[in-house]
């Protein structure tokens, strides 16, 4: 029953939420003719080779999970059988107990070898984005993240993975790729282009919007840089998209109490 205990434990390590922790215990019994069969609690092999009896009992400490029993006698009294579920009820709640010195709950995270099966839905418009031009930018994820992806034609998107970091790199790319600016959202993003009356910042891969020149300090200035250089990472908000789609953006526009949010 070991291996009843024991993958009970493992699955709250590793972060499954299970109901409760299930121990097992197996019941032997010993007969000889004319006398009262001994019932014996938590047998090893040689009780089962010599005994008559192996009686496995498995649950929580409300009530029975599964029984299974293998008898070389041609059969069980039926005060015997209660005193081996009686006896298999106390064994079991002194192993859950002991079990519970190592782990009474279940991990509040999950562990980040457990393998990984996750969705995310994305607009049907933006499927040939993530597949691309014969497939290279889906094999692209595949190959950066080691996971497997399915897409289905209603934009649910199916990631499996043999562990977390393999799921997380393959969310973020997609995401990045369906990723569509909003008017008064706040990210981080890198200064990429300089110009003369602002600067170019990139929100995602492939995607950026511009902070014009009267939208980087709260007081006029004549050029972007000092205040801006290519390279730097700065805090931005969306204040407008136009009818061709171009993203407008503001630094001097975002409060503190906003910038420490998106930190």
């Amino acid at each position: 029953m070991a291996s009843t205990c024991g993958s009970s434990m493992a699955l709250m390590n590793a972060g499954v939420p299970v109901k409760c922790m299930i121990g097992g215990v197996a019941m032997g019994m010993i007969t000889e003719e004319g006398k009262e069969p001994v019932v014996l609690t938590d047998i090893q092999g040689i009780e089962d080779f010599l005994g008559d009896m192996d009686f496995k009992v498995t649950g929580n400490d409300t009530g029975i999970t599964a029984l299974q029993m293998d008898m070389k006698a041609k059969g069980i009294a039926n005060e015997t059988l209660r005193r081996a579920l009686a006896q298999a009820k106390e064994g079991r709640l002194h192993i859950l107990g002991e079990m519970r010195k190592a782990i009474s709950a279940p991990s509040e995270h999950l562990s980040p070898f457990a393998p990984q099966i996750c969705t995310l839905t994305i607009p049907t418009e933006d499927i040939g984005t993530v597949i691309g031009p014969g497939g290279k930018q889906i094999r692209a994820i595949i190959d950066a993240s080691g996971a497997e992806i399915d897409i289905q034609d209603s934009g649910v998107v199916t990631i499996t993975s043999n562990d977390q970091e393999g799921a997380d790199i393959a969310k973020r790319m997609i995401k990045e790729l369906t990723f569509k600016p909003q008017e008064g959202m706040i990210m981080k993003g890198k200064v990429v282009r300089i110009i003369p009356i602002g600067a170019f910042v990139e929100l995602a891969p492939g995607k950026d919007g511009m902070v014009h020149i009267s939208q980087v300090c709260k007081e006029r200035i004549e050029t972007i840089e000092p205040h801006l250089n290519v390279g730097d990472e700065c805090i931005v908000k969306v204040i407008k998209i136009d009818d061709k789609g171009r993203v407008n953006l503001t630094i001097k526009g975002v409060t503190d109490e906003e910038k420490a949010n998106c930190q």
